[in-house]
């Protein structure tokens, strides 16, 4: 009888949910936008650099809720499925097909097992196998292809541990080093009822100034279980046999040496951060051969929680360990020079240093760097790229690094915002060691670049460069034409300059191609992917141009309805989806990013979706925050510019004829719902407003946010006018709150959308908030989203479309 009645409680519940949508029952958006939601997507190809294999891997995007709601672990910054030693939230390839590319057969690859969930896809080093991790409920396996076969083998004797980065490395073709876990899950540690005593922290007055990170550890029984989950043991698997390496240790990340006889390893020790993530917990950095071994420790590096605040400083140790691509076993790593504090005035800011095998020498000096120090790219003994950069002040330097001289040659410097003076990352290859190098031409003299963006005055345009190295300039030698958008996916022969391209175009699926731009043959088609989206067929898509002002470019992505004729139709309600930037230079701020020609693909964030329901939808609007004098930063003028940025996107829709300024909604996500608050609280352009998981109180993240490095008690001022929480009480156009209940980015705690909107309903503003449940930053769970486009939908139509003029 019991059960009986309680099957008819479940029955009412949902169905009075239907009646009124506050009792939080699960809705769906119109037909259209739910097919749209829900189509398959196309496949991720993967192609091995010889161009032989093609891999195809399909996956599903949104999976229910009720696989997000399982059991999770949230400790030292991660997210962990407390039954598996593996990340929680991850997403799947739920299929493989492999593909040759020559004869253009498509194979079924056997002995996959069932429910496949891999992740952690790599070539062997000769890339005849392909490695992936399978994760079950309660372990983690590791799997091989073999291409030739067309079969899949489990490897792997004990469970996986994937807790901490990358869970396996690849020696050779049979040998695989991977990292397992030591425990069962089950004898995880067990939190007390009656703890021992209080949790307390304490500082004895050492400055250290932290982002505001999530899912810190909070008690010694958080200490435990991280100790618990982090460690694992080194297994090296060679022909099927297995041997432990070295001890058991929280292994934070291990690389293998280009010969192959050597592991830089990094293990975490106590004591553990309550501040600071795992990957800023005191740790050590050593050298081991292949028998665990200890060769050399490199450094014994304390907690990150000094480091500190401003994006150019840093601790004033050690740092970015790293191998060198073109020697068999020499190990780099920086210094800072001015203490880690970039403001000092010294001539070079930091030092990298080198060790070689067999490492029982001293350290040597191999450059200095004026900036601050962000990685090399080695090529050979002559030619390696040297990154440098200043966040604060937007400035990237590329120089070349010559051994054999020691020279340091400046090759270019720009503004990190400046799209189009951005001359591409260098084409690798493997080299003799198999590890991937500079792809040198012409005797040496030039680089191969690869630009996969191409911004341009006529939107993005990707090409294929040689970058001199005496004159220092940047020669193009294929260029996607207008009309299409094709980019260079790999370079599958240097010399004959045959690519593997990605092609598509308004009307076009992204499909691949391969070319030949020294026989000039044919191109040839790989894939033939089709149209997930057929009710965005006859949807009209143009970049646009307009101007704000104060003088500065503005563009954007316009959508309009199929089949719509402003002059029978009349103007459209509007919809502006926007996330704002911040520009030291005007110049940069109006430079055209994005391109007309790109097919359109959806996910779970796009405002594309409304055009489907008559609105006029301005995607990519552009939200430039510009330094308005040498001596201003960007955000002193932040709700200024907001305003004038949004002015000219309404006048411009206005202007053409197809928006009605009468009927305006704007939208964004976590920065972008902090600019659609402040554009509330500060304007009344607007019917109606759309946040996602914001900040809206920015003295919940002194240290900085965003790109704003001043702390709240340097520019208190600064943080309360930024703050649209500031402005509850005038922000009266209907607004609608969204925030996923286990937010996981820094800064975006759920609290701000629990707390804006409980200011707004006591002010007496129209306010609707939607709490997802079990969601992060970005939103996965399949009723979650389809709810989510409901609740938008309904937000728009009310608000904006059906407005009275």
């Amino acid at each position: 009888m019991m059960k009986k009645v309680w099957i008819v409680l479940l029955v009412c519940t949902a169905w009075c949910g239907l009646q009124a949508q506050e009792t939080g029952v699960y809705q769906v958006p119109p037909k259209e936008i739910a097919d749209m939601l829900l189509a398959k997507p196309t496949p991720a190809v993967r192609v091995d650099s010889k161009g032989n294999w093609m891999l195809l891997s399909e996956r599903n995007s949104y999976p229910g809720v009720e696989e997000l709601g399982q059991p999770e672990l949230k400790v030292a910054g991660l997210r962990l499925n407390p039954n598996n030693f593996a990340p929680s939230r991850q997403s799947f390839v739920n299929s493989f097909l492999l593909k040759d590319v020559k004869t253009g057969k498509e194979s079924m690859i056997y002995g996959l097992p069932s429910g496949l969930q891999a992740g952690n896809i790599s070539w062997s080093p000769s890339e005849t196998k392909v490695a992936f991790t399978n994760t079950l409920g309660n372990r983690v396996d590791l799997y091989v292809i073999d291409l030739a076969a067309q079969m899949a083998k489990k490897i792997n004797r004990s469970p996986l541990n994937a807790t901490l980065g990358s869970p396996y490395i690849w020696i050779d073709d049979q040998t695989i080093l991977y990292k397992a876990a030591t425990q069962s899950a089950t004898m995880a540690p067990q939190k007390p009822i009656l703890p021992k005593g209080p949790t307390i922290q304490e500082n004895m007055g050492k400055a250290a100034p932290s982002v505001t990170y999530q899912d810190m550890i909070k008690s010694p029984h958080d200490e435990a279980v991280f100790e618990f989950y982090g460690t694992a043991q080194l297994i090296l698997h060679k022909n099927g046999m297995e041997t432990n390496l070295g001890s058991p240790a929280i292994i934070s990340g291990f690389s293998l040496s280009p010969d192959k006889n050597y592991l830089l390893l990094r293990t975490i020790r106590k004591p553990f951060s309550y501040l600071v993530p795992a990957g800023g917990f005191p740790s050590t950095v050593a050298i081991t051969d292949l028998s665990g071994k200890v060769m050399k420790v490199l450094a014994e590096l304390p907690s990150a929680e000094a480091t500190p605040s401003g994006y150019d400083n840093t601790q004033n140790v050690p740092r970015g360990f790293d191998w060198r691509d073109d020697e068999k076993a020499t190990v780099t790593w920086a210094e800072p020079l001015d203490s880690g504090i970039m403001k000092k005035n010294v001539p070079h800011h930091d030092a990298i240093y080198a060790l070689s095998a067999p490492f029982s020498g001293s350290p040597r000096l191999l450059f200095k760097t004026a900036l601050r120090y962000t990685g090399t790219t080695w090529g050979d003994s002559t030619v390696a790229l040297v990154r440098e950069v200043i966040r604060s002040k937007q400035v990237s330097r590329v120089s070349r690094f010559n051994s054999q001289t020691g020279a340091l040659e400046l090759l270019y410097e720009r503004n990190l915002t400046d799209a189009y003076g951005n001359p591409g990352e260098p084409v690798l290859k493997r080299n003799a060691l198999g590890r991937p190098a500079i792809q040198l031409t012409d005797n040496g003299t030039q680089i191969l670049m690869n630009n996969t963006v191409g911004s341009s005055p006529r939107g993005d345009l990707p090409f294929l460069s040689k970058f001199d190295l005496t004159t220092k300039k940047n020669n193009i030698i294929w260029r996607c034409q207008e009309g299409v958008f094709e980019m260079v996916e790999q370079v599958l022969d240097a010399d004959k300059l045959v690519l593997l391209t990605r092609r598509e175009s308004q009307k076009e699926v992204p499909n691949y191609w391969v070319k030949n731009l020294v026989l000039r043959m044919a191109d040839v088609q790989l894939t033939q992917f089709s149209n997930p989206y057929p009710q965005l067929e006859g949807v009209i898509k143009e970049k646009i141009s307009y101007k704000r002002a104060d003088g500065v470019d503005l563009t954007g992505d316009l959508y309009l309805p199929k089949n719509y004729d402003k002059s029978k139709d009349g103007p459209l309600p509007m919809l502006l989806w926007a996330y704002p930037r911040e520009f030291n230079s005007a110049a940069d701020a109006a430079q055209v990013r994005g391109s007309r020609d790109k097919f359109t693909m959806l996910n779970w964030g796009s405002p594309v979706f409304f055009v489907t329901q008559g609105f006029a939808v301005l995607d990519n609007a552009e939200m430039p925050i510009v330094a308005t004098s040498a001596d201003k930063k960007p955000n002193d003028d932040f709700v200024a510019q907001l305003k004038l940025n949004a002015e000219a996107a309404i006048n411009k829709l206005a202007d053409m004829g197809v928006g009605d300024r009468n009927r305006v909604g704007v939208g964004g996500h976590s920065y972008g719902a902090f600019m659609t608050a402040n554009l509330l609280a500060h304007t009344n352009y607007f019917k109606a407003g759309i946040a996602r998981s914001g900040a809206y109180n920015r003295t919940l993240t002194p240290f900085g946010f965003q790109n704003e490095e001043r702390t709240y008690w340097q520019a208190p001022q600064l943080y309360y006018e930024m703050s649209p929480f500031s402005y509850a009480n005038q922000i009266k156009t209907p607004i609608l709150l969204v925030h996923g209940d286990a937010d996981d980015n820094t800064g975006t705690y759920p609290i701000n959308s629990e707390r804006l909107f409980a200011a707004i309903k006591g002010h007496g503003g129209t306010v609707r908030f939607v709490y997802l449940p079990y969601e992060a930053h970005g939103y996965r769970g399949r009723e979650n989203v389809l709810h989510l486009l409901w609740e938008e939908n309904e937000w728009l139509r009310k608000y904006v479309k059906e407005a009275k003029k």
